[in-house]
């Protein structure tokens, strides 16, 4: 079972899932939230790749990659926006409120 709050532990490689939401769980000008496109074999290296597309904050209209592990040392939890405000799913409430 995953912690709850602040020190909550990292997401994990095997949490992650396409098409889904994620936030690095920053505060102020360096948060951001990032949608996981799709999850890949590099054809060379036969490592997994992440394609991404930033959502809000810093990431916002920003596309990229990068391997699943390093993804996952930059995501801190998955979010979903509600209303206006991206929600941490599944942790407090207060945790994880920034305005889109």
């Amino acid at each position: 079972m995953r912690e709850k709050g602040v020190n909550a532990m990292p997401i994990t490689i095997n949490e992650l899932k396409a098409g889904f939401f994620y936030s690095n769980g920053a505060y102020g000008r360096t948060w951001g939230v990032r949608q996981l496109a799709e999850i890949a074999v590099d054809a060379e290296t036969g490592e997994k790749v992440v394609h991404f597309k930033g959502i809000a904050g810093t990431c916002r209209r920003k596309k990229g990659h990068c391997s699943l592990a390093e993804f996952a040392r930059w995501a801190k939890y998955q979010v979903a926006l509600q209303e206006n405000d991206w929600k941490r799913v599944g942790g407090d409430a207060a945790t994880e409120s920034q305005a889109a």
